[in-house]
């Protein structure tokens, strides 16, 4: 009989779930893995979510999947909270009553976005626009469930698979002589490889509560823009621009840097910086 503990992924067609799918054998020995998409495990059906959980009945839950359409989200509240909220409470519920780790991926965007003080995760949350809410009311389903969990806040996730900016600015860059990106949103982005390294950290130490974790370093989506083209030998300008003059439906924030001390302190594992993670990841794009 396996002594190896089940692991099941939802959301396992998205950047994260298909990056672990690459780099699961370094975790083989250790667990056994079931990867559910969205025809296997729907986040908005309570039945489908039910049904699946208790076919596999696994020892962790890693919850991948969620609603993350951010302007989108504005006009679809129903659908963001279900997804990002209703889903929370469900797999919480299950996760109690089977003694099951519930592993959760939220944002950045739980943060208030104001000052210049990187977000610590005692920081009282303060989302400025529906995903952040939804997600902060995912966040407080689990807590308050009572649930063995750990809710990890990431930001600005990139990789080869999937739509994601590093993937736009590399496509537009190619067919276009010029950008304008945004020079007053500052964060720090996340290669998708790390980031699965980190959450594997915390489940092998059994590491229980909320963690921030994105690459080092500070940047804004203009810096970042400049180092990708700069990177792939893109030559297209990438003019800088005030969020002002860059519409969009919901609103951003300003300044969302995490403090990643509390994950280096208790895993003893230090973070690569965002500029040497894209050169990485790069090489794979």
């Amino acid at each position: 009989m396996s002594t190896k503990k089940v692991i099941l992924v939802s959301g396992s067609s998205g950047q994260l779930g298909q990056t672990l799918l690459e780099k699961k054998d370094l975790y083989t020995n250790q667990y056994d893995f079931f990867f559910a998409d969205r025809t296997q495990l729907d986040l908005s059906s309570e039945a489908s979510i039910s049904e699946c959980f208790l076919k596999i009945r696994p020892d962790i839950f890693l919850n991948f999947g969620a609603y993350t359409q951010v302007d989108k989200a504005e006009e679809s509240k129903t659908e963001a909270f279900l997804i990002n909220q209703k889903a929370c409470a469900i797999l919480a519920k299950l996760c109690v009553q089977n003694n099951c780790h519930l592993v959760h991926i939220s944002t950045d965007y739980v943060y208030s976005g104001t000052g210049l003080e990187a977000f610590k995760e005692t920081h009282i949350p303060a989302p400025v626009n529906t995903y952040g809410k939804s997600k902060l009311a995912g966040e407080k389903e689990i807590i308050k469930s009572a649930c063995k969990y750990t809710i990890v806040r990431t930001s600005w996730l990139y990789s080869k698979h999937r739509n994601n900016f590093v993937k736009s600015m590399i496509k537009y860059g190619q067919e276009r002589s010029s950008l304008r990106v945004v020079n007053d949103q500052i964060g720090s982005p996340t290669w998708t490889e790390d980031l699965i390294d980190a959450i594997f950290t915390l489940v092998q130490q059994e590491q229980l509560g909320i963690f921030n974790y994105s690459n080092e370093g500070a940047c804004s989506w203009y810096e970042f823009t400049k180092l990708i083209l700069e990177l792939k030998q893109i030559n297209c300008i990438v003019n800088p621009i005030p969020s002002t003059e860059f519409n969009t439906t919901a609103k951003r924030p300003a300044y969302s840097l995490m403090d990643k001390s509390k994950f280096k302190k208790i895993t003893g594992k230090e973070i690569p910086n965002w500029a040497d993670a894209l050169k990485d990841a790069l090489q794979q794009f």
